[in-house]
This record gives C-alpha cells, sequence and structure tokens, in this order.
C-alpha cells in the first residue's frame, strides 16, 4: 500500500472515531438497583448498605461529598475498597471550599481544582468500571458559586471537566450538578433552573451532549413538604422537566440521578412522609430513565439537616428509614473490577501542581500526538 493511500485511510478512521473512547457502561442497560442515599462520610458506609441492599437489594447508591482539602488517598481508596465490599456504588460529588472573603458562599471552582479533582480520582481503584463523578452543586445559587450565580462560567467549567477527567480515564461518568428546583430569579443572588440551562446552552452549545448524566435535586417543594406532583416543575417529578428541556437543547437523552430528595419532618408528619415516599417510588420514580435515587441524608443530626435525616437524634431509625428499607429493591448487577490494587503499591505525589500548558492541550486534543508521530513519519524523519 502506497502512504497516500494509507495516510486518507487513517485519517479516515481518526476523524470518524468519537472523541472519547466509551468504556463506561450503560446504567439504564444492566440490572439495576435504583435505591440510594446521600452520605457525608465513609464511615456511614455499613449503615447505608443495611439501608439500601435490603429486601432483595444488591449493589445500591451512595452519593458522597469530596471536598478540595480532604483529598487523602489512604483515606479515600478505603472508602473505596469498604464500598466494594458493601457493594455499594459511589456517586463522588465534587466540593471547593467556603470563599475566603465570604464564607456564607463557596469558593467557585477553576481549572486547576478539576485537574487536581481528575488526577486524585484517578489514582484510586474504584469498586465498579463507572466512575460516577457530579460536577459541582446547585451552581444556580450565588451562594455555592462565590456569591454571583454566572451560567457561562459553569458551562465552560463543566466542559473543561468532561475533557480532563476523560483524558485521565474513559471510565470516568460525568454528570452535571443538580440545581436548586425552588430557586426564583433574584438578581446574582438566584436563577431558575430551567434559564439557567438555557444560558449554559447558549454560552457552550452541545453542553448537554458532552455530559454522560444529569443529577437533580427533585425536591418537593416550595418547602420541602408538597405531596408528590407529576406536573410540578419544582417537585419530586422536576427532574422530567429538566431532562426534556436538556434534550430539547442539545438532543440527548441523559440518563437520571436524582441525588438529594426529601420531605422536611419538621413540616410534615412521618406517616404522610412514608406515603409519599410511596407514592412517588410507584408513579413519578417509576421511570426508566432514573439510574439512582439518594434521598438527603442518611445522618444529619448533627448541623442544620436534622428535619432530613433518617436517623433519630438517638441513633435510632426514623419511619422513612424503616420505609425504605422495606421497600422491595433489585439485584444490580454492575461490571466490577476484579481486584483492588494493593494500597502500598501506590505512590501519589503531596501536591497536585497546576495544569501546563502541555497538559491542557493534551486533555483538550487527545489525539494530537498521534498525529504529531503520523507527521513525522509523512516527512520521513
Amino acid at each position: 500500500m502506497s502512504k497516500k493511500i494509507f495516510l486518507v485511510s487513517l485519517f479516515c478512521f481518526l476523524f470518524l472515531l468519537p472523541r472519547h473512547a466509551l468504556a463506561i457502561e450503560d446504567p439504564l442497560t444492566q440490572t439495576n438497583n435504583k435505591v440510594g442515599i446521600h452520605i457525608l462520610f465513609g464511615h456511614e458506609l455499613p449503615e447505608a448498605a443495611k439501608l439500601v441492599n435490603s429486601n432483595g437489594g444488591d449493589w445500591g447508591y451512595v452519593t458522597i461529598p469530596l471536598s478540595i482539602q480532604d483529598m487523602n488517598y489512604a483515606k479515600w481508596q478505603k472508602f473505596m475498597k469498604n464500598a466494594k465490599e458493601a457493594h455499594l456504588i459511589p456517586i463522588v460529588r465534587l466540593v471547593t471550599n467556603p470563599h475566603p472573603g465570604n464564607t456564607r458562599s463557596w469558593r467557585k471552582p477553576t481549572e486547576k481544582d478539576v485537574m487536581a479533582f481528575s488526577n486524585f480520582l484517578n489514582s484510586l481503584d474504584w469498586p465498579v468500571t463507572n466512575r460516577y463523578v457530579i460536577v459541582f452543586n446547585e451552581v444556580n445559587r450565588g451562594d455555592e458559586w462565590a456569591g454571583t450565580v454566572n451560567p457561562r462560567e459553569y458551562a465552560q467549567i463543566l466542559s473543561y471537566s468532561v475533557t480532563t477527567f476523560k483524558a485521565k480515564s474513559p471510565d470516568f461518568f460525568i454528570i452535571s450538578a443538580g440545581l436548586d428546583n425552588a430557586a426564583p430569579n433574584r438578581g446574582i443572588s438566584f436563577m431558575n433552573q430551567y434559564d439557567y440551562f438555557t444560558q449554559m446552552h447558549n454560552a457552550v452549545p452541545g453542553i448537554f451532549n458532552q455530559i454522560d448524566g444529569m443529577s437533580s435535586h427533585s425536591y418537593p417543594n416550595p418547602a420541602f413538604a408538597q405531596p408528590p406532583d407529576a406536573s410540578s416543575r419544582m417537585g419530586v417529578g422536576s427532574f422530567v422537566y429538566e431532562r426534556d428541556l436538556m434534550k430539547s437543547l442539545d438532543g440527548k437523552d441523559l440518563p437520571v440521578f436524582i441525588t438529594e430528595t426529601g420531605w422536611a419532618a419538621d413540616v410534615v408528619p412521618a406517616a404522610t412522609i412514608n406515603q409519599y415516599y410511596q407514592t412517588s417510588f410507584d408513579t413519578i420514580w417509576n421511570n426508566p430513565n432514573i439510574v439512582a435515587i439518594t434521598p438527603f441524608l442518611l445522618d444529619g443530626r448533627a448541623g442544620p439537616f436534622q428535619k432530613f435525616s433518617f436517623l433519630t437524634a438517638t441513633g435510632g431509625y426514623t419511619q422513612q428509614y424503616e420505609f425504605i428499607k422495606n421497600l422491595p429493591k433489585t439485584q444490580g448487577a454492575p461490571i466490577v473490577p476484579e481486584v483492588l490494587a494493593a494500597e502500598d503499591k501506590k505512590v501519589i505525589p503531596t501536591e497536585i501542581p497546576s495544569p501546563t500548558k502541555a497538559e491542557k492541550e493534551k486533555a483538550s486534543f487527545p489525539l494530537m500526538n498521534v498525529f504529531q508521530n503520523l507527521w513525522s513519519w509523512i516527512k520521513g524523519e
């Protein structure tokens, strides 16, 4: 074969390749236990497993935040190992740190943060093939974005996250942030989530084609107290309207991860909460596009989340805990790596440096080195 014919064939092949090799599995085509719970700390895994893998269930989900200040390899590798042993699928939500000039808001993330998160999470051995990562949280609230809502900036950092994580490993399954489904349009402090999604698309056309899934905070708003209502755009079915809008903007059917939901126990009686859960699971949440439902929060006894806690102040179980525990579940069957590498074989840098220009180019153009080598060959170098 002549160089010219080979060259034409190779270029056609390369340009027809998808930008990223698809190593992730589609969780909607696998036997899946969609029941999960939101936790805050790794030591909650045993209690979470008893809840979400009960009554016929296996391989349920846990949503957990990872702070930029908490990237301790030994701690998080132990978490991943324990999650595998407990048959729990982690959904890791990225978190920055309080804004230094305004501790009532979170610092907005940078490309350096994203690179650090990708390096750290890629160093870990995960319990299942899909590495679920949520890129930050409720960014349509100013207090989650350094005080000022900015959908353009979030769309850009989300796009950069997709490219950066998948350059590290195609096993990363990138999920957009769950938004506050009750946020009004109020200056720089809040933006309605549907307007926010539209402005994200306008800033980065095709942004919802880049991600692998969408996170939804399908709370029963207003006041975390409304009965299940499929027609409410700020209720437990808000994920339907969010997903439909994303599809209308970019044409992609996205899997849904309801990573926060739940009723406020200081407003709604316990027996009524159970009725609402039963109705939601039987109807609105009986949706084939839902991968996971992780109500907020397993242990909220300390801090401002007591009204959502599945555990009582004395460490007992609430009625909603017992309801979810007794809910019939499915035996999930995710793809599981054969072994987790020994912890002592890992060498992790103590500091993750800022991405260099070369690293950014590599993240944005993973085939660039192929073309450079090919060009050298053409020139006979």
